[in-house]
């Protein structure tokens, strides 16, 4: 396992506000876990996007056209971005994720279905710096569905979309999905669902960093804790001990009282019009937009 990667757990765990970073709730049971939250009723960002989609099909498509390369960011199942295949039709697919083994299954099936596309499944963590090098000169469209952007504090994102518009050099864009400010309510029961799924999401954040450390996390000592902070504008997902508990690390350990918190997870919610403004100065052109009739969800589509 990459030392590095091992480096960036511990350091989180030993912070003075003790986080992991959400890339690791995506391993092969994260990732399926993630696809059970997408139908659960309180979880509206992916019902609301595809209805954007599908309302504003024509005008999106119109926006975006067509392109030499298709790049998906996030990847997942693939299924958001195989629907757009015969709209913008794409000589090549790259498929980027932080989950190896769901990805490349997911590239498998897609590309049965599409032999004429030549398809990649690059892992790829979006928190690092982008880099294309065999793409120079062609036409790049960016797809970044499901509000995953919210992950990322608003400095990172400015600089994320900077990087986008350098890649496209001028041609092509980014269609991307952002979640908007909206009752707290809604937000709440939207990441602490009354399944339960979305604290097994989280809770697997643990056995995932088990996996990696060779630590003993046990999830009978943690619970799910999720929370809108509205000085901030996110939802804040935590772990939060329920008992005192030592934790084993390489050739460290750590404790944790109980109530104390493992932060895993900001999720940023914009206004259009902040939105927008981060695309704009960013560097893009122009900026298309559409939202559903309630206005919790956006998509754009920003020009490079």
């Amino acid at each position: 396992m990459n030392q590095l990667l091992k480096d960036e757990i511990v350091a989180g765990l030993k912070s003075s506000i003790p986080f992991i970073s959400p890339k690791f709730f995506y391993d092969d049971i994260g990732s399926r876990l993630f696809e059970v939250i997408t139908l659960l009723e309180e979880y509206y960002p992916t019902r609301v996007e595809k209805s954007i989609m599908k309302m504003y099909e024509h005008q999106i498509v119109s926006a975006v056209g067509t392109c030499d390369v298709f790049l998906d960011l996030g990847a997942g199942n693939c299924e958001k971005a195989s629907e757009l295949f015969d709209s913008v039709k794409p000589q090549q697919y790259l498929a980027l994720d932080i989950s190896k083994d769901f990805l490349e299954s997911a590239i498998t099936d897609l590309q049965q279905r599409f032999p004429h596309i030549k398809m990649t499944a690059e892992v790829c963590d979006l928190s690092q710096p982008l880099n294309f090098p065999n793409l120079v000169n062609k036409k790049k469209t960016f797809f970044y569905p499901g509000s995953s952007i919210g992950n990322f504090h608003p400095d990172h994102v400015s600089s994320f979309f900077k990087k986008i518009t350098t890649i496209c050099d001028g041609s092509g864009g980014l269609l991307i999905g952002v979640d908007l400010v909206k009752d707290s309510q809604v937000l709440q029961k939207a990441y602490d669902d009354s399944l339960g799924v979305t604290a097994a999401f989280n809770l697997n954040a643990l056995l995932h960093i088990n996996q990696i450390l060779g630590s003993n996390f046990d999830l009978a000592d943690w619970e799910h804790f999720a929370i809108f902070n509205e000085s901030e504008s996110r939802i804040e997902m935590h772990l939060r001990a329920l008992r005192d508990v030592q934790i084993t690390l390489p050739d460290d350990s750590l404790s944790f009282k109980a109530g104390e918190m493992i932060h895993t997870e900001n999720s940023y919610k914009y206004t259009k019009d902040s939105f927008t403004n981060l695309l704009i100065e960013a560097g893009f052109k122009n900026v298309e937009t559409w939202t559903d009739p309630k206005e919790y969800f956006l998509v754009c589509y920003a020009k490079a």
